[in-house]
């Protein structure tokens, strides 16, 4: 879908850019209208420049962090979150579209990441548990404070995932997502759509408690670290390579296959791998 035409209007002259306070006129499309207010969803409306004549200072104050947008057009053309714009300026906002051909415009997330990697806010540890029962690596570090969230973002490469959008307009976080759905489930899909993960799932491959890689363990070597029954009923075993948490296929197992089935990953599963005893 080519869409540089559609937002193209006539220049307005209105003389020098910054000549006192002005209004623009602002469109947000598809899922970026959910963080604007009900009355200015779906349509155009106008908007002050009280905050002066910075794109990326009008679009966050209207209520869109600029993590989530894909694509501003003013007047027409694609332009960066650093343009300046002027009073009358018609402003088209755009989240991803998968299907929308751009051309040559100028696009506003940065490049993936070479690692897809993530930090999330104290109000996700269910998210986070479940981002690491499919392999990926996820910084968890509490109530921290926001600046230490945006720092961990910033310096390890990470996508920050909240629900709080002041801290995606923080200008050191280049890489983020907004959850738009408040259920763990709900938002473990979400982010696997939005980012394209389903192929970079490996199910079982990190500690659940610290995040890191476990690697098979022989039963000799985590036997002293096991209750009765377990040394009983079970043979194969894996162990964090930080932290040293033994896992097995126990009681567990059963209700994680099913989280990972309503989740739409497929999990093979031979010999005795489905049993759940204790």
């Amino acid at each position: 879908m080519k869409i540089l035409e559609e937002e193209r209007r006539p220049a307005v002259d209105r003389g020098g850019a910054g000549e006192g306070p002005g209004t623009v006129v602002m469109r947000a499309y598809a899922e970026l209208n959910d963080f604007l207010p009900r009355g200015w969803r779906q349509r155009s409306f106008e908007y002050p420049m009280t905050g002066g004549n910075s794109l990326k200072h009008l679009v966050e104050s209207a209520g869109i962090p600029h993590t989530e947008i894909e694509l501003i057009l003013v007047n027409g053309e694609s332009v960066g979150l650093d343009a300046t714009v002027r009073d009358g300026d018609l402003i088209s906002i755009y989240p991803v579209f998968e299907s929308m051909d751009v051309g040559s415009a100028v696009r506003l997330r940065p490049e993936p990441l070479r690692r897809t990697r993530f930090v999330m806010d104290v109000h996700l540890g269910k998210l986070a548990l479940i981002f690491r029962l499919l392999g990926f690596d996820v910084a968890f570090p509490g109530d921290v404070p926001d600046d230490e969230l945006a720092r961990i973002s910033s310096e390890e490469n990470r996508i920050l995932l909240t629900r709080d959008t002041m801290l995606l307009k923080r200008n050191t976080v280049t890489h983020g997502c907004y959850l738009h759905s408040q259920d763990p489930e709900e938002q473990a899909a979400e982010i696997l759509d939005r980012l394209d993960l389903r192929g970079s799932v490996r199910p079982f491959s990190r500690c659940l408690d610290c995040g890191a890689e476990l690697k098979p363990a022989s039963k000799e070597s985590v036997l002293h670290l096991l209750e009765p029954l377990t040394r009983k009923y079970y043979d194969e075993f894996s162990v964090c390579t930080e932290c040293g948490k033994v896992y097995w296929k126990g009681s567990h197992y059963g209700p994680l296959l099913e989280l990972l089935n309503r989740l739409n990953i497929p999990v093979t599963v031979n010999g005795d791998e489905d049993e759940d005893e204790d």
